[in-house]
């Protein structure tokens, strides 16, 4: 059964979905250390994380103004992107599965993503994460791992 802890651990994961290939192997700090993945409480908690970090931004009025990312959300449907999140999550964090979509660059230059926008997904994940009560330590890992693909995702002006 998932505790409120561990759907709370699961929240840091979201912040991975912006992590570059290469930044994921580089796990996490300090030799060790549990995994990412197992210091969340697995797949479970990460899964429930990730929805509802994807309820709250999916229908965010001011990533939507953006007529790209507007589109894109109208044509993805929600429970697909929730999928390909918690599998990027998962792996992204040290856990066992397989992410079989697009690298960062990739999936998001068609979007014109602005520094405004990038900002606002961070709010939001930080709600999320606040809201789950994802410990200090683990939040503060998913935002620095996020903060490493900034440069990957933000191309719009």
């Amino acid at each position: 059964m998932m505790t409120r802890k561990n759907a709370t651990a699961v929240a840091a994961l979201i912040g991975a979905l912006f992590l570059s290939t290469a930044s994921l192997a580089q796990g996490p700090s300090g030799e060790g250390d549990a995994s990412l993945y197992d210091r969340l409480g697995g797949l479970a908690p990460i899964s429930v994380v990730v929805s509802d970090f994807l309820d709250a931004l999916i229908p965010d009025p001011r990533l939507n103004r953006n007529p790209a990312i507007d589109a894109a959300r109208k044509r993805v449907p929600a429970p697909y992107l929730k999928y390909q999140l918690t599998a990027f999550m998962c792996m992204a964090t040290g856990g066992p599965c397989d992410y079989p979509g697009r690298g960062m660059r990739e999936s998001h230059a068609h979007l014109d993503i602005t520094a405004q926008e990038w900002d606002r997904m961070v709010t939001i994940l930080e709600e999320v994460l606040a809201t789950h009560d994802v410990p200090e330590r683990e939040t503060r890992e998913l935002l620095e791992l996020i903060g490493t693909t900034k440069d990957a995702i933000v191309t719009g002006s």
